[in-house]
This record gives structure tokens, C-alpha cells and sequence, in this order.
């Protein structure tokens, strides 16, 4: 496994998302949320994944109670990473960090994230509460995630210490964060956790000829049009992949890990995708490979 190390933490850079974990809207089944989730976290530690990710809002809870589960007994494996959701009042931060705790079943979370800028309270009334978490060590690292800079470092600012990571969405076809975000993270030493980077699914290529058939069949990027601007991409994540051995998925997770300061969180609805997307780390993209993904992407747009 390959590690990011910023801050004091250490990542694993390709890390698993447990977005799907208990959430109705995947339409995985309660199945997969009593039986193959927590499998998928076991075996993911197996292969020297350390970072979870996971969130309150996760299934209402259900996301953080099955890793909670996954992880008994091997708690030193594991940087795990869960996240408020920015509603309520700010004097509810210290309570809902513990029951985020409890129904993990750890009494210190590794990162604690704010997952959206809240729409009623800036960081000041927020960021303060965060580092009593800190400074009580119920929370090692302090995160936000879906902020821009100016967000990410008015939190930072507010917290009055770093705040280690923004996780956001980003890809070969979602490339904003390199713009602002990247750049200072890799200047200042914060890591950019990136979420959705196979674009839900879109750059393995499965769905070039038909949509999903869950919620994401309904989103832009997964209509014909987008789908047909997107067919070069896919072709050439296919050709490169053929030369090293690898699958879509696996450059184009490569990609985004090539990059400092950078892990990636992929979600995965069964153990072999898992494995395919931890094995990414063993891709060695060339220069020449990164360019062309790179200017392909770019003519796909965002």
C-alpha cells in the first residue's frame, strides 16, 4: 500500500468510502448493508487500507454502526474518518461527535470533518467547539469537506490550527480542485481526500452504453450526451490500461493518486471491486500516459 503522510497522519491512498453503507438510495439491499459491507471493511484492512470514511448522515447512522462493527478488535488499523453534518446549533458539535463515537464503537475519532459550509453559523461558532474535541482527544485531526479555499481556510483560521484535509469531489472529469485546493494543500501540507473519483461509476466505462439504475441514472453527467463526450476518455483509460494490466477503474484512480498529497476514497459494492480499486496503487502511470489522460479530460470538461 501506498501512504500519504501530512500532518501528523498517515493515509492510505487509496482509502474505502462508505457513502453506499446502509443508504437506501444506492439500492444495494439490506443484504449488502447486514452482510457484504462489513466484509468489504475487513477485507480492505487485509489489504492495508487504513482510511474509513463515513458520515452521521450515512444511512441515519446505519454507515457508521456496520464499519463500527467491521473494525471491532482491530481499532489500530484503522484512521477512520467520519463527519457532522452542518445542521442544529453549534453548542450540539461536542454531543453528536460522541454519539458518532459510540455507534463506532471508539472513544477517538482520527478525523472529524464539517461535510458542507453550514448555511447559518460561520466557522467561528463551529471551528472553536472542534478543537475542544482536539484538545480533549476525542478527535485527532480536524477536516471539512465540500469547501472552496476561502472556506477551507476561514475554518482553518476560526480553529486557530490546521485543519488537515477538504474532501471533495474530484476526477478526471471533475478537476476543480486542482486549481485552488491542490495547490495549497500541497504548499501547506493538508491532503485533498477525494471522493466520487471514478465519477460514480462513469470512468470504469460500464455505463457508457447504459445508465445506472439507481438515483445517478437521473444525473447530468450520466445522460447519452455526457456519455458520448466522455467515450475518448473511456477509450484511452482502456488502451492504457491494456498496456499496464489494469482495468479502467484502476488508471484512472493511478491518476488522481499520482498526484501529492492527494488519497482517494472509492466506494465499492462487493469485495472484488474493492480489490481492484486497493491494486490501483500498483500502477505505475508513465508522464506520457498522465499527459494524455490529462488533455483528454480536459476536452470532457467538469
Amino acid at each position: 500500500m501506498k501512504f500519504v503522510e501530512v500532518g501528523g497522519a498517515r493515509l492510505s491512498a487509496i482509502g474505502l468510502g462508505t457513502w453506499q453503507f446502509g443508504s437506501t438510495e444506492w439500492g444495494y439491499g439490506k443484504d449488502y448493508a447486514s452482510g457484504e459491507a462489513g466484509v468489504i471493511v475487513k477485507r480492505a484492512l487485509e489489504l492495508g487500507v487504513n482510511l474509513i470514511d463515513t458520515a452521521e448522515v450515512y444511512g441515519l447512522g446505519r454507515s457508521e454502526r456496520i464499519v463500527g462493527e467491521a473494525i471491532r478488535g482491530q481499532r489500530e488499523k484503522v484512521f477512520l474518518a467520519t463527519k457532522l453534518f452542518p445542521i442544529g446549533l453549534p453548542f450540539q458539535v461536542e454531543g453528536r461527535a460522541r454519539a458518532s463515537a459510540k455507534r463506532l464503537g471508539v472513544d477517538r475519532l482520527d478525523l472529524y470533518q464539517l461535510h458542507w459550509p453550514s448555511w447559518l453559523f460561520p466557522p467561528r461558532s463551529t471551528m472553536p467547539r472542534m478543537k475542544r474535541l482536539v484538545d480533549s482527544g476525542r478527535v485527532s485531526h480536524v477536516g471539512v469537506s465540500n469547501h472552496s479555499l476561502t472556506q477551507w481556510q476561514a475554518a482553518e483560521s476560526a480553529l486557530g490550527g490546521p485543519v488537515l484535509s477538504n474532501q471533495v469531489p474530484f476526477s478526471l472529469i471533475v478537476r476543480a480542485p486542482e486549481h485552488e485546493l491542490l495547490p495549497w494543500a500541497q504548499r501547506e501540507g493538508r491532503v485533498i481526500i477525494a471522493y466520487s473519483p471514478l465519477g460514480q461509476g462513469l470512468l470504469s466505462g460500464k455505463y457508457q452504453k447504459t445508465p445506472p439504475r439507481n438515483f445517478r441514472r437521473a444525473r447530468r453527467a450520466f445522460s447519452a450526451q455526457s456519455r458520448h463526450r466522455l467515450q475518448p476518455l473511456v477509450d484511452a483509460l482502456g488502451e492504457i490500461g491494456a498496456r499496464h494490466g489494469a482495468t479502467n477503474s484502476q488508471v484512472a484512480l493511478a491518476w488522481l493518486i499520482r498526484k501529492p498529497n492527494v488519497v482517494a476514497i472509492p466506494g465499492a459494492s462487493n469485495v472484488r471491486q474493492l480489490e481492484e480499486n486497493v491494486a490501483a496503487v500498483d500502477v505505475e502511470l508513465s508522464d506520457d500516459d498522465d499527459a494524455r489522460l490529462t488533455a483528454l479530460a480536459l476536452s470532457a470538461g467538469e
